[in-house]
């Protein structure tokens, strides 16, 4: 058994709570183990302009933390689990998801609630999935782009430049910024990102030793929702930049699956939901991936594809 370990960040606010929550999870669990962090700057850190859509799927805020696993710098990354590519390489493995904090998306307003804004407002994201779901809830309201960090989209918020901003509640709870959430909005409106609230823990894949030392930090009726959205996903063909997601929640041995898909503009959305075994989460994941097809999902990315 290893008598220290060295957990990879990224070099952000947020990542680094995230980090820290890990690693004293794993002082709890081993009291003589030795513990440091290692702060890494991503490729999506450095590149704080190009839009996240350009970014979606192709692991920016991963990349750098799995070159350092891979040369031995670090014993163990810890993501944002909705920021890794479904396909991992296979010299490394998911070791362990965190309990969800709370996965749905949140509004914060100076106006008041979503059902609430004038027609008009202007709502921020950098996300085409929450500006989709928008489109279809609120098709009045105007979605610009933003980028920054918590703080920076805040202030954007109560300076005027936004009449509101949709963010992951996870990310304001873990900041300790839950007292500026105007409304936790409903996921069968507004389903979350694939992984959303959840961390993931990611180690070299033959390194046993830290796979156990990282193993009570598994929480596994999250790790069978995620598995189920990853697959449903990968199924769908998730490195694309189609607006398209599904969220897992277990209860007692039932996993129940909610899928999205949806074009650029929002004005073609789908949405579906199935139930299956949540000791067979990625046959959940297929299910619904393939009766989404069937609904004509298929249509849509071949458009985006093309």
């Amino acid at each position: 058994m290893k008598e220290s370990i060295v957990i990879g960040s990224r070099n952000s606010k947020l990542a680094l709570i995230q980090a820290e929550w890990v690693l004293n999870k794993l002082k709890e669990a081993n009291p003589g183990l030795k513990i440091s962090l290692t702060k890494i700057k991503t490729s999506g850190d450095r590149d704080g302009a190009t839009p996240l859509v350009r970014l979606a799927g192709q692991g920016v805020f991963v990349k750098e933390l799995e070159v350092a696993l891979f040369k031995d710098e670090i014993d163990l990354a810890v993501h944002s689990l909705k920021d890794m590519p479904v396909e991992i390489s296979r010299d490394f493995s998911l070791a362990a998801v965190t309990p969800r904090v709370d996965p749905r998306d949140v509004l914060v307003s100076r106006a008041g609630k979503l059902a609430e804004l004038a027609s008009g407002s202007i709502i921020g994201t950098g996300s085409p999935r929450r500006a989709v779901q928008l489109f279809a809830y609120r098709p009045d309201l105007k979605v610009h782009e933003i980028r920054g960090n918590i703080d920076t989209r805040l202030r954007k918020v109560f300076n005027g430049e936004f009449d509101g901003v949709i963010l992951a509640a996870a990310a304001l709870i873990r900041s300790g910024w839950e007292t500026k959430i105007t409304e936790y909005l409903p996921v069968d409106y507004f389903v979350p990102a694939v992984g959303q609230g959840a961390l993931g823990v990611e180690i070299r894949s033959e390194d046993r030793g830290v796979g156990i030392l990282v193993s009570p930090l598994n929480h596994k009726p999250t790790w069978q929702s995620v598995i189920a959205e990853r697959a449903f996903l990968q199924a769908l063909g998730g490195g694309c930049h189609t607006p398209l997601t599904a969220f897992g929640s277990v209860s007692g041995s039932t996993l129940k699956l909610i899928g999205m898909v949806a074009n650029d503009s929002g004005n073609r959305i789908l949405r579906c939901s199935e139930e299956g075994s949540a000791l067979s989460p990625e046959q959940v994941g297929i299910k619904l991936a393939q009766k989404m097809i069937d609904m004509g999902a298929s249509q849509i990315l071949e458009v985006k594809a093309g």
